[in-house]
């Protein structure tokens, strides 16, 4: 009974120093739940205002609105902290100075994802591709759909999803097959090397003409190397950058097509 009554006093003691701290600073509670919600509310309105702001004045760049609407709500919400600790007497310079000793060896621990995001500014300021874009970066294939504050979404040709930390990117050789409006699609083929040059290239020359009209530069079909037995000849087209892949197929089965009436031409060769 002693040891039962002991506990009960005890639990009750906890209790109502619980019970009184809850009393004591109710208001303050009550305070740093509204600030709370209201910084949150506030970093996501203000996100999104900043994303529009952004996307008006630089006609919808869907690459740098979402970067910088992540850092404006990440920093409503570090502020939104403070705040609510100083709600509780914690003195700011000692939160700051707290949280300086805190970020460098958080700094030192996470050098790699520090890395991402310094690179992520750098890709957005830099612009070597932006949302929408077809790129190869040492591997990493496919079209930007997002250039986040950590990494980049990509979306590969056959729909698979693609997360690349952005140091990885920005270190790599990237190539963006859509930042120039036109590309040009080119397909080898041979003929035997007495086929009539001329002919050939005529004839190839005018398909070309015919299905790519609208092409920026004249389509050209020109020798790309000699053999003892056959002549290697090349077809180049340009379509614009949007077009490329269904227009290499296009070009492809053309080709065959046209060679495959004529038995002195060899079957196309990829090139």
């Amino acid at each position: 009974m002693i040891a039962i009554r002991e506990s009960t006093v005890n639990n009750n003691d906890l209790f109502g120093v619980s019970t009184a701290w809850v009393l004591a600073n109710a208001w303050n509670v009550l305070v740093a739940i509204i600030v709370l919600a209201v910084g949150w509310i506030l970093a996501g309105f203000i996100s999104r205002q900043v994303r529009t702001l952004i996307n008006a004045r630089l006609k919808n760049d869907a690459t740098i609105a979402p970067l910088v609407g992540q850092i404006v709500r990440y920093s409503i919400l570090f502020v939104t902290i403070i705040v609510v600790l100083g709600q509780f007497g914690v003195e700011t310079a000692s939160i700051l100075a707290v949280l300086g000793a805190a970020g460098l060896a958080i700094a030192l621990a996470l050098q790699g994802t520090l890395s991402n995001i310094a690179a992520g500014i750098m890709l957005v300021f830099l612009k070597p591709f932006k949302v929408g874009d077809y790129i190869n970066a040492d591997g990493i294939e496919g079209w930007v759909v997002e250039v986040e504050l950590f990494a980049t979404r990509l979306r590969t040709y056959e729909g698979v999803y693609m997360f690349a930390p952005n140091s990885k990117l920005s270190n790599a050789k990237i190539i963006n097959y859509s930042r120039e409006a036109s590309r040009v699609v080119e397909t080898k083929f041979t003929v035997p090397r007495s086929a009539d040059l001329a002919q050939v290239r005529s004839e190839i020359t005018e398909i070309l003409r015919s299905d790519y009209s609208d092409a920026a530069d004249s389509p050209e079909v020109l020798v790309d190397g000699l053999d003892e037995n056959k002549v290697t000849l090349v077809a180049r087209v340009p379509v614009r950058s949007r077009d490329w892949w269904q227009a290499r197929s296009v070009l492809q089965e053309r080709l065959k097509t046209k060679l495959d009436d004529r038995n002195n031409f060899a079957p196309v060769q990829n090139g």
